[in-house]
């Protein structure tokens, strides 16, 4: 049993993509704020979801291009504008890890889910009847994410997207404590990957293919 999530996206197209059918993109989470970091399970979750259906698209793993370019994407030296990939691009044995991987699209995801609010309570106890648990607890959780594509070819950025979800989440327990969980950062993921989808293939979602 699920609860309900609200996800709100919204997306800021700077130029038209052309992701051809031999080309990949990689998605990779930002980490470098020390107060949080984006969940590594939220980047692989997206990245199933370029790379499912009929017309999956070429995802690289996260960990397998971090890596391979080790150290220049971890997350004290991760390239932080587009344009810093020109430095890196210098290195010759960087140039070709990347061509080699047949990148085109680089997806920065920064942001994360986290509890905002709970309340109520359970109470657990063992009897000479056995043992029960009573009460009723809530908390909501809300995801806030900001997703950067850029165009690893022509060194650009190609637009945004963001994503909001939220929802509430319920364990009422009479005798035995039943969770009704809102699953709001699978939500986000979804929201976030299909909307992917559709910037990085414009006619597939146009024709509905």
């Amino acid at each position: 049993m699920q609860a309900c999530t609200s996800v709100v996206i919204d997306e800021d197209r700077r130029g038209t993509t052309d992701l051809q059918g031999d080309e990949s993109v990689v998605v990779l989470g930002r980490r470098h704020a020390s107060d949080y970091e984006t969940e590594p399970e939220l980047i692989s979750c997206i990245g199933n979801t370029l790379a499912g259906g009929g017309r999956g698209i070429n995802v690289i793993s996260e960990d397998d291009f971090v890596d391979q370019l080790y150290p220049w994407f971890e997350p004290r030296t991760a390239p932080m504008k587009v344009k810093d990939l020109d430095r890196l691009l210098k290195q010759e044995y960087l140039a070709k890890a990347v061509e080699d991987y047949k990148v085109r699209y680089i997806i920065w995801v920064d942001g994360n889910t986290e509890t905002t609010n709970s309340a109520g309570s359970i109470g657990c106890s063992i009897g000479t009847g056995g043992a029960g648990c009573f009460g009723f607890g809530t908390w909501d959780k809300e995801s806030d994410y900001e997703v950067t594509v850029w165009d690893y070819k022509n060194l650009k950025t190609m637009g945004k997207i963001s994503a909001d979800a939220s929802g509430t989440s319920y364990m009422p327990a009479v005798v035995i404590p039943i969770p009704i969980i809102a699953r709001v950062q699978a939500s986000a993921c979804k929201g976030i990957g299909q909307q992917l989808r559709s910037f990085l293939q414009p006619e597939v979602a146009s024709t509905g293919k």
